[in-house]
């Protein structure tokens, strides 16, 4: 009888991820992959509420070009953020759908 040997990294890509809370106790949810996507969100998140700040101060009367300039700049800063998770995301999502056929 002869026995495949077991990718290490296979083993590594799907092993549950434990994580700590704020409070100290920790908690199994889910893989690093899913960490990875989860942290690509927060960011987005993040960037998507400060977008929606400057625009209602823009909104507010507050349309110096300045402000406008920043609100261009953070704009162009979460479309890169947003091509960036797509990329890792598909690039890493590939990889492992690679080595789990190869399994």
């Amino acid at each position: 009888m002869t026995t495949t040997p077991i990718n290490p990294l296979s083993l590594m890509a799907t092993a549950p991820l434990t994580q700590t809370s704020a409070y100290g106790s920790s908690s199994s949810s889910g893989s690093w992959f899913e960490a990875m996507a989860a942290a690509w969100s927060k960011t987005l998140e993040d960037e998507a509420g400060t977008i929606t700040t400057m625009s209602d101060a823009i909104g507010t009367g507050k349309d110096d070009p300045e402000a406008i300039t920043k609100l261009t700049a953070e704009t162009l800063r979460m479309s890169y953020l947003s091509e960036s998770s797509h990329t890792a995301l598909t690039a890493v999502g590939g990889a492992l759908d690679t080595m789990a056929r190869k399994q």
